[in-house]
């Protein structure tokens, strides 16, 4: 963006920035989910809870979300203008997606049963009855995501990344707040017999104000930026406009195929006594690391695929895509180790406290090491999806996404009887494994060849680097279960911080070995990270 160059960032201070305040988001959200977790266990609440955040949840991260289609949109329209054409499109823009996601809030709360039936044939009657419920209490997050998510590209193409990173605490400390005004209010009486509606009704209003409160917080950093107020605007000719709808709509198709999927999962999971909240603990511990790590990747380099984007600069391109792979193995494959070898610890540690029980981790790990092993295909697809959006390309990612839902919805017919919840799962992650090859195939094509056999090579060496720290760590964690114990949560923890230094350490010591600059490159800025931390608190 032409405006205020002279603030612009590295590609490494943005990814620290944007680490930073993902970690501070992230870890409000693990305390929420640990708060949910000794509230309701894995139980009707949770589950109703699953089916009812659905499509608030979807339409939050696939519209409101860093790296979602409004974000990318508004970042590669924005970054070709002024600053003083920036007011009125952003305005005009904001104009069209409010008017449209209201009537979507107000279909929502309207039809909610339809919608909950349509999710979810399976559900019990109180579930269902629950589920209906909360929906129409989120109903108005729809209106809500597309503003986040129009906040979240303006501050960003206006070189703020501080705020947007940080904001999604307040949904996190809005339903911790309300959880804990229930416990003082009902005297920590969880067996109370109002205790499951009340509490239905304060996690689902608790959501509802946090998604409030992120978008009043980006709101006036927007006007500040001097990106637009909350001035109605009806003219579609200011120029931008339109290139921004032309990017918007076949990447918020494309993203929206994709989260059919999850529909998809959760309607064959409403069969499963319990699917849906084991799958809810299991994705956030999975997410936390995840979104942290996709922020730093994906926010960095969208910028630069937009840059190499004209056929003269596709031997750099293709650097940067190599680069964003190898840097997602790296960060991905020694995690993949970590929660695999060390699910079960994992589960207890974080959430196996008041309703959680031991049961409830036993239902939950499972379905953690399911989710651990897609983990790279989930962040390498999304790389891949960003060069397409650079080249101009929202078609390509779209299409592949329709062949997908058909793909996923028949490995899920296929895999949720045999292997249960974890196997609705693993039908994900085909889906993404396909999509991760057929995108790299026409990639193939288009930019005139890349070397695969390269990094299918250097790929499959860090995968057989992540099989072994992952068998050692789980070594680790059996003899120290066999010999000391994890009867208390002081062991449990000990037990969990071995087998992680364990795995995560032999990955790095062998993964250098390897000689890939793409590892000195992770490992320098790791560095200069703890370097400046140290030298800061000295």
């Amino acid at each position: 963006m032409a405006v205020d160059k002279k603030t612009s960032r590295s590609l490494a201070g943005i990814a620290g920035i944007v680490a930073v305040a993902t970690l501070i988001s992230k870890v409000f959200g693990l305390v929420r989910e640990q708060a949910i977790a000794a509230a309701f266990g894995v139980g009707t609440v949770v589950n109703a809870y699953a089916y009812a955040y659905v499509i608030p949840g979807f339409l939050l991260i696939l519209l409101g979300g860093i790296n979602g289609p409004f974000h990318s949109a508004l970042i590669s329209v924005l970054a070709k203008r002024d600053k003083e054409q920036a007011a009125p499109l952003v305005e005009t823009v904001t104009t069209l997606v409010s008017g449209i996601l209201l009537l979507v809030s107000v279909g929502l709360v309207i039809w909610a049963d339809v919608c909950i039936d349509l999710l979810a044939p399976g559900l019990s009657p109180e579930v269902r009855a629950i589920a209906i419920g909360q929906l129409q209490i989120m109903s108005p997050l729809a209106l809500l995501a597309g503003l986040i998510g129009i906040g979240f590209g303006t501050l960003n193409a206006a070189d703020q990344y501080w705020l947007p990173g940080i904001s999604p605490l307040f949904s996190s400390l809005a339903v911790i707040i309300g959880l804990g005004v229930l416990f003082g209010v009902l005297g920590g009486q969880i067996d109370a017999p109002q205790y499951v509606q009340l509490g239905s009704m304060v996690l689902a209003g608790g959501t509802l104000i946090g998604a409030i409160l992120q978008w009043i917080a980006q709101l006036f950093a927007q006007w500040k930026s001097g990106m637009g107020t909350l001035r109605l605007r009806f003219d579609w000719r200011i120029p931008g406009v339109m290139d921004v709808i032309r990017v918007m709509i076949p990447a918020t198709l494309s993203s929206g195929m994709l989260h059919i999927n999850v529909y998809t999962d959760l309607f064959f999971a409403s069969f499963i006594e319990n699917a849906a909240a084991a799958m809810r603990y299991a994705n956030f511990i999975v997410l936390t690391p995840l979104g942290i790590i996709s922020n730093m990747i994906l926010v960095p380099l969208m910028p630069e695929f937009s840059r190499l984007a004209s056929p003269e600069n596709w031997p750099e391109l293709k650097g940067r895509i190599r680069q964003g792979l190898l840097l997602t193995a790296l960060s991905m494959l020694p995690l993949t180790a970590v929660f695999i070898a060390l699910a079960f610890p994992i589960v207890r540690v974080i959430y196996e406290r008041g309703a959680f029980q031991m049961s409830a981790s036993q239902e939950v790990a499972p379905v953690l090491i399911a989710y651990g092993f897609g983990m790279f295909f989930y962040l390498a697809r999304d790389v891949m999806v960003r060069v397409f959006y650079a080249l101009g390309d929202g078609e390509t990612p779209f299409r592949v996404s329709i062949f997908n839902i058909f793909l996923n919805g028949l490995l899920d017919f296929l895999f949720y009887k045999p292997f249960s919840t974890p196997g609705l799962v693993f039908a994900t992650i085909g889906v993404n494994i396909s999509s991760l090859v057929i995108f790299l195939w026409i990639l193939n094509r288009r930019l005139r060849g890349l070397p695969l056999g390269e990094w299918t090579f250097a790929l499959l060496q860090l995968t057989g680097i992540s099989f072994i720290a992952g068998v050692v760590s789980w070594g680790i964690s059996w003899i120290w279960q066999q010999t000391i114990g994890d009867d208390n949560l002081l062991l449990q923890l000990l037990e969990l911080g071995l087998g992680m230094t364990v795995a995560l350490g032999l990955f790095f010591l062998l993964a250098v070995r390897l000689k890939l600059p793409e590892v000195n490159l992770f490992l320098s800025r790791i560095g200069q990270k703890l370097g400046k931390r140290f030298r800061k608190s000295s």
